[in-house]
């Protein structure tokens, strides 16, 4: 049985479309305890008073499952971009076509948190509602809310799914009819804490061959919402078992069966999957309002008792997107997945039976820019991927020799350390203790994990604390007034005397100008000597 809510007419047009299957089809009240924003009053007030519209997918979706509601899908049967432009002249809000060809028009609104809020306004894909809905992708997302009276439509039964906890796709040709759909099943199993019915993990399993034909944008786009969602090394393993990882990031298989030496106690795979996974707990462990009684070990409470101060810096930080469309988090988890991903390709056994990994940072970086461009990243986001994905090792490097020599990385070497990372240098401190928890798991000696913690706050507090003082120190001279002491015309010259003067300066040796000129005297008879 499926339940229908609404009048006669669209009752009538479910009845023909599921006549196949011969169901029973019943009238569902609307629910008056459903909370929307209140935008969703703002729009109802400024709808055509003979025009019928309707709420649909993941709004009517998380109302049901006592969920905050974000964005906002409308669907009515033409004029959505007309539609959208008459709500955004209302609201005074943007607007603009997102797909002409689908009659889809798009609003940006502020809500009364101040936060961004997405109404898009559709075209019914079909003759009817009922038609448009059996189109969609999961039965969960299929249920649609009458705008103006409040009526819930559920053909397909979304509603006791929502109570199973269970994701069923609306059709069986629902991911041959778009493969990226696979991709948002994984995501959306997560994100809701559902299982996948088996009939619909069938079809994602058959389908997934297809997802080498998807754009590389819409691939990235589902890829990188998994990235920034809750469990992504769970949704990653997922998508490996289903056949549709290697279409998606086809560099990841060849990570499967490469042994490491110890201290590592996984082979390149499952490091790589842990890594991400102890990320995720990394971030949320110096996340603002962190519950110290979530999760909690040994690990972690000396994680946030090193760290837990910057919380606010952090979180300041990654709020910095690159770019608009993805966060830096997302791109930091796709850091993680390639971070080792040249080990296969690098593997080397020395006379002793050592395993080495040479060079597996650079040509990494290589490896992962390439398939970030594949993806359409922009040179931003591509440029950070390789400072992360370069320069992974520095942090163990300085923990390694903490732990031997009882030396904490020296002023000289916290300003290389950012001078090749930048702001990405912020990243690598939390990729690094991923990284180090995923190579010992539960063997991680305390005072290892300790000098982790060590060098990272060092190289925290200069990041967030001094960086006038030890990473970018204001500068003393310039490049025209060393042209004019020493007589040197425009170059390459003029630039590695003006980072030796800052180099300098972060080390305290240089504060004036008197002193910078000095210090480019002697460089430059160096130099011609």
């Amino acid at each position: 049985m499926s339940a229908l809510g609404g009048t006669p007419d669209p009752i009538w047009s479910l009845a023909r479309a599921w006549n196949k299957d011969k169901r029973e089809i019943a009238m569902m009240p609307s629910s008056p305890l459903l909370e929307f924003p209140p935008l969703l009053n703002d729009v109802r007030h400024l709808l055509p008073e003979d025009l019928t519209v309707y709420l649909v997918g993941g709004a009517v979706r998380d109302a049901l499952l006592r969920r905050p509601v974000h964005d906002l899908d409308f669907a009515l049967a033409e004029g959505g971009i007309a539609l959208a432009r008459r709500i955004a002249k209302g609201l005074g809000a943007d607007f603009y076509p997102l797909d002409p060809e689908r009659d889809t028009g798009r609003v940006i609104a502020i809500a009364q948190d101040g936060g961004r809020m997405v109404l898009d306004f559709a075209a019914l894909r079909g003759p009817d509602l009922a038609e448009d809905l059996l189109g969609r992708d999961f039965t969960v997302n299929a249920i649609a809310l009458d705008v103006r009276s409040g009526e819930i439509f559920d053909p397909l039964g979304g509603a006791r799914d929502l109570k199973d906890k269970c994701l069923r796709a609306c059709s069986p040709s629902a991911f041959a009819d778009d493969p990226l759909r696979i991709l948002r099943a994984v995501r959306q199993a997560a994100e809701l804490d559902f299982h996948i019915q088996q009939e619909t993990r069938s079809a994602m399993k058959t389908a997934s061959v297809l997802l080498g034909d998807a754009s590389p944008e819409r691939l990235r786009d589902e890829l990188f919402r998994i990235l920034e969602g809750p469990r992504p090394a769970v949704c990653l393993r997922a998508l490996d078992l289903l056949g549709a990882l290697e279409p998606v990031l086809p560099e990841l298989p060849a990570l499967k069966g490469v042994d490491q030496p110890a201290p590592h106690v996984h082979d390149v795979w499952e490091h790589t999957l842990a890594v991400v996974s102890r990320l995720e707990a990394i971030l949320d462990v110096l996340a603002p309002g962190h519950d110290p009684d979530r999760g909690a070990d040994l690990y972690n409470g000396l994680l946030s008792l090193r760290l837990g101060r910057y919380r606010q810096e952090i979180r300041a930080h990654f709020a910095s997107a690159i770019n608009v469309n993805r966060s830096l988090r997302g791109l930091l988890f796709f850091a993680a997945l390639f971070h080792d991903v040249a080990k296969p390709d690098t593997l080397q056994v020395d006379e002793v039976g050592q395993v080495r990994f040479w060079g597996h940072d650079q040509q990494g970086a290589a490896a992962a820019a390439a398939r970030a461009r594949t993806l359409a990243l922009s040179n931003d986001e591509i440029e950070r991927l390789e400072a992360v994905v370069r320069n992974h090792m520095r942090v163990l490097f300085h923990t390694t020799r903490l732990l031997k020599e009882k030396r904490e990385p020296s002023r000289r070497a916290i300003y290389r350390f950012f001078r090749a990372a930048g702001p990405a240098g912020v990243e690598l401190c939390l990729l690094a203790l991923a990284d180090l928890r995923a190579t010992y798991e539960q063997t991680l000696p305390q005072e290892t994990w300790s000098a982790g913690l060590d060098v990272v706050r060092l190289l925290l507090e200069n990041w967030f604390e001094k960086r006038d003082e030890s990473i970018a120190p204001p500068p003393v001279v310039n490049g025209d007034e060393l042209m004019l002491a020493f007589t040197l015309p425009p170059g390459p010259r003029i630039g590695e005397l003006l980072e030796a003067i800052r180099e300098a300066q972060a080390m305290g040796q240089v504060t004036t100008k008197k002193e910078a000129l000095a210090l480019a005297r002697e460089k430059n008879t160096e130099s011609s000597g």
